[in-house]
């Protein structure tokens, strides 16, 4: 079925769409043990930069799983999926010429490297967000931590599921450590020394 499929090549091309909103296109995948703050940097990252005239959007692991994949349980094949699906939808942003911010475990290398493969050399920004297990059990803000212990949720990262931290990321951030407007800032700082954003 695939050799039936050609993609039609648009007359506006994503140098056109970068121009026209002043800033390059990528995707800052946040990656880390739940609880470890992904999702907090992700919408605050994006306000700061919504509020310089930037064309954002950031994709969380909650809400993607509300409707995009609400057909995808948390085995190994389903968790390949999802990250899957998110790099397509991602890559599309890209193209859009957006900033998109993505805050997902994605536990496991080859899926967050499947990811980067799908976009230009640059263009795939990996923040592992490291903060020990133990601040993120007890910070729990949604009671997966609990209910991972009781046995009531199973295949949770960091409990019965392993993480697999990054090899060669772009950025580590460290959570346990650091403010959220440190972090925030400091990917920032990161964004500008690559001129992704100015």
């Amino acid at each position: 079925m695939e050799k039936f499929i050609l993609p039609h090549e648009g007359i506006v091309k994503k140098e056109d769409r970068r121009r026209l909103n002043g800033h390059r296109s990528a995707i800052v995948w946040f990656t880390g043990l739940p609880g470890s703050g992904k999702s907090t940097l992700a919408y605050s990252l994006e306000e700061k930069l919504f509020r310089r005239g930037m064309r954002t959007y950031v994709m969380d692991g909650d809400n993607v799983r509300a409707g995009l994949n609400k057909d995808l349980g948390f085995s190994a094949e389903d968790r390949q999926e999802n990250i899957r699906r998110i790099g397509e939808v991602a890559r599309l942003f890209v193209e859009a010429g957006m900033l998109v911010m993505t805050a997902f475990v994605s536990p496991y290398r080859k899926d967050r490297e499947s990811v980067r493969n799908l976009v230009g050399k640059g263009e795939f920004i990996e923040v592992y967000v490291k903060c020990p297990a133990g601040v993120c059990e007890q910070r729990d803000v949604k009671g997966h931590y609990k209910m991972a212990r009781q046995g009531i949720i199973r295949n949770f990262t960091g409990v019965d599921d392993p993480y697999e931290e990054p090899e060669h990321p772009e950025m580590v951030v460290e959570t346990a450590r650091m403010t959220v407007e440190e972090s925030v800032e400091s990917i920032i700082r990161f964004l500008e020394e690559r001129n992704v954003i100015v």
